[in-house]
């Protein structure tokens, strides 16, 4: 009996032993994490963007359109084409693609000047792949409208039985093709397309991202698409680039897409 007495208690002793380690080991944990916690740095939020008055989107809406970009109705609303023509803006000064317009947006529209084209001296269109943007160019060689655009995207697809890929091809074209109105084209709906070169046009399209993205045309806004038509008759340049002289001679091109 003394002997079982004797191992009960030594089992028991250990097992407290036990337990009161475990309880040592957790509250010191416990109050290590606590001691992290109250010496961490206090997270502080970002203060909120400040939102532009009435007064100040009808002054970036006046410089955006003083500059030659394609407002819609200067009104002090910031609405769909307001945020188009910053984006063009952003994308020739090389900013951020956001159409947010803010301070320091409105401080660069301030210090900024016209758009300049790649050529002068004769009425025609430019379009620059790098900085996916359409110059709308008067005989004087003045950059009178500026548009952001998508344009092929570089990736391979499939239409009607063909595949090939998204490319919108450089070098100097001429109008040859109008379409008045929408337009039920094989790869979708195209809004007063204009033809340079087989089935690439520049045409509106609901879809503008900041990024190229089209299957080879040149899209632009819906709201500008019916005015660039009446604007480019048919004979019309466009020269299609990438910001290099190089690239907008003329050379053999074999690709079609819609």
């Amino acid at each position: 009996m003394r002997l079982f007495d004797s191992t009960t208690h030594i089992k028991q002793t250990a097992k407290g032993l036990i337990i009161a380690l475990a309880i040592t080991v957790f509250t010191t944990i416990n109050v290590n994490a606590q001691s992290k916690k109250a010496n961490a740095p206090a997270k502080t939020k970002a203060p909120a963007a400040r939102a532009m008055t009435k007064a100040q989107i009808l002054e970036a809406e006046q410089l955006l359109a003083g500059l030659g970009y394609w407002t819609g109705p200067v009104d002090g609303l910031f609405d769909p084409a307001s945020r188009q023509a910053l984006i063009a803006f952003q994308k020739v000064e090389g900013r951020s693609r956001t159409g947010q317009l803010n301070d320091a947006e409105l401080q660069a529209l301030h210090s900024a000047a016209r758009p300049t084209p790649l050529e002068t001296g004769y009425a025609h269109v430019e379009a620059d792949l790098n900085r996916q943007v359409l110059f709308v160019i008067d005989d004087k060689g003045v950059v009178n409208r500026t548009l952001s655009i998508s344009s092929g995207n570089g990736k391979d697809f499939t239409s009607e039985g063909w595949t090939r890929r998204a490319v919108t091809p450089t070098g100097r074209f001429k109008v040859y093709r109008k379409v008045d109105g929408w337009r039920k084209a094989p790869l979708g709906s195209i809004y007063y397309p204009n033809y340079f070169l087989s089935g690439i046009a520049i045409h509106g399209s609901q879809s503008i991202p900041t990024f190229p993205a089209s299957h080879g045309c040149i899209r632009i806004p819906v709201f500008a698409a019916k005015e660039i038509s009446e604007m480019t008759p048919v004979g019309t340049v466009v020269l299609v680039h990438d910001g290099t002289s190089a690239t907008a001679q003329n050379k053999p091109v074999t690709v079609r897409a819609q």
